[in-house]
């Protein structure tokens, strides 16, 4: 066998090797359980990482901790109705990973953890920012609360005064948003533990009579509580 011979045959070897090392990588890695047909999972910004969200690859991985809990009390953990507002839309799982990959990740939408920092720092939704629900209840003066509508977009009208309803109603604002200027606002999904939990609908409730705009609002329901029974990836702050 001549040099060449010899030089073709490694190559040959070599690749089949490559081939059988991919096809034995590939089934190692094959995703059994992917989030829906066409997707099997995404990639977030979240505090400066990339982190993927996928759902639990383990076919027999059960709830463990709180949340397979199916009774609590009532008051305060009491069902919430389907929508927190007549025009607020309601979403799920599929419509919240859509809303990371678009609004989120272009930077015209936020998705808000409304839930009290304790319950935010024993996890959370990778891409989501925390905003109590408590902070949307404060008054338009209020420091926190003015901080936290910048971050949605929202400023402060910098005077107020008797004219301010006159000329809110000539250009179409109501008397509740007279407060602020919702010209940037961004559109948001609201969150909290569940359709138990009454954190975001009174965050959402909160933000509609300061006048945010109805049709800038989402509310996903299902909260944490369905995102850990579908197994997707949650992050502690």
């Amino acid at each position: 066998m001549n040099t060449l011979s010899i030089t073709t045959s490694i190559k040959i070897f070599s690749l089949l090797c490559i081939s059988v090392l991919f096809a034995y990588s590939s089934s190692l890695y094959a995703r059994e359980v992917s989030i829906s047909n066409n997707l099997s999972y995404i990639d977030v910004d979240y505090k400066d990482n990339i982190i993927r969200i996928e759902r639990n690859q383990n076919t027999q991985n059960i709830l463990k901790g709180g949340f397979t809990k199916t009774s609590r009390n009532c008051p305060p953990f009491c069902v919430q109705p389907m929508q927190a507002s007549s025009k607020v839309v309601t979403i799920g799982e599929l419509e919240v990973i859509d809303f990371l990959a678009l609004d989120v990740k272009q930077g015209s939408g936020l998705l808000i953890d409304a839930r009290t920092e304790g319950w935010h720092k024993k996890g959370t939704i990778p891409g989501s920012i925390n905003i109590p629900f408590t902070t949307f209840a404060l008054d338009p003066t209020d420091k926190e609360l003015r901080k936290a509508m910048i971050t949605l977009g929202v400023i402060r009208k910098s005077a107020i005064n008797d004219d301010d309803s006159f000329w809110g109603w000539m250009s179409g604002d109501s008397n509740n948003n007279k407060n602020w200027d919702f010209s940037g606002a961004k559109d948001i999904v609201l969150w909290c533990n569940g359709m138990w939990c009454g954190q975001s609908p009174r965050a959402i409730r909160s933000l509609l009579k300061h006048g945010y705009p109805e049709n800038k609002i989402k509310y996903f329901r299902g909260g944490m509580q369905t995102w850990l029974i579908l197994g997707l990836t949650v992050v502690k702050p």
